[in-house]
């Protein structure tokens, strides 16, 4: 087993975990498809490598960190929505 591709594969499934998680509910969809692409090219590198064991592995350890922030911090602070957000300093 190799602890390096587990911990490339843990940051990135992670990285692409946390943006498809703090996107607003309307966006979801798009941001979605737009991930898929980076997903899917990171399994077939995966299949490729002959690395199906660290890859899920670092799929479980990913889910397992976005539990976690979510947990702690994403419950408290959900994603608003684009058009509540306020800009300081503009006038109207």
């Amino acid at each position: 087993m190799n602890t390096e591709y587990i911990l490339l594969f843990t940051v990135i499934i992670t990285f692409l975990l946390l943006l498809l998680q703090r996107t607003e509910r309307k966006k979801r969809l798009i941001v979605l498809i737009v991930l898929a692409l980076p997903a899917l090219l990171i399994r077939n590198w995966i299949a490729f490598r002959d690395l199906e064991q660290e890859g899920i592995i670092a799929f479980g350890i990913a889910l397992v960190l976005n539990f976690v922030f979510w947990l702690f911090i994403g419950r408290y602070n959900p994603v608003t929505s684009s058009d509540e957000i306020q800009v300081l300093g503009l006038d109207d």
